[in-house]
């Protein structure tokens, strides 16, 4: 049972940000930053990746812990209400994320994903490393 009406619960879904989120403009900012240009939200890929790097053949997906259900992450607890829908929505989101991977990798391209978890510390290392890894080719 949901402690929100309806409009109170759309209301609050609603104000949740899905593009330009701060662990998301940490690693555009990195990337430019370092000379990398890419496009972003490429709609007519599959998963929509986060960012796109043309020349490397890679995407690069910023994961919410929560929205994407971050295996043993402390940011990706299930809500205390309403926990049947939230587990079962966060299962096909989950799901939904691996066969947009795998669709990715069969039409060529490298996936690279990036936990939000992973940019609340210090992460200039994370960075440099998955930056180099892009440039691998």
């Amino acid at each position: 049972m949901d402690v929100h009406s309806k409009d109170i619960r759309s209301y609050n879904m609603s104000r949740i940000k899905n593009t330009r989120t701060k662990p998301e403009m940490i690693v555009r900012r990195f990337f430019h930053k370092n000379g990398l240009r890419y496009s972003v939200n490429e709609k007519s890929m599959p998963g929509r990746p986060d960012i796109v790097l043309k020349k490397y053949n890679a995407v690069v997906f910023i994961n919410g812990c929560f929205w994407h259900l971050h295996d043993d992450c402390r940011y990706a607890k299930i809500p205390k209400t309403n926990t049947e829908w939230w587990l079962e929505k966060l299962k096909q989101n989950k799901a939904r994320d691996e066969a947009n991977m795998r669709k990715l990798r069969e039409m060529g391209w490298r996936v690279f994903i990036i936990w939000e978890c992973q940019l609340k510390v210090e992460n200039d290392k994370l960075l440099s490393d998955i930056l180099d890894k892009i440039k691998e080719t």
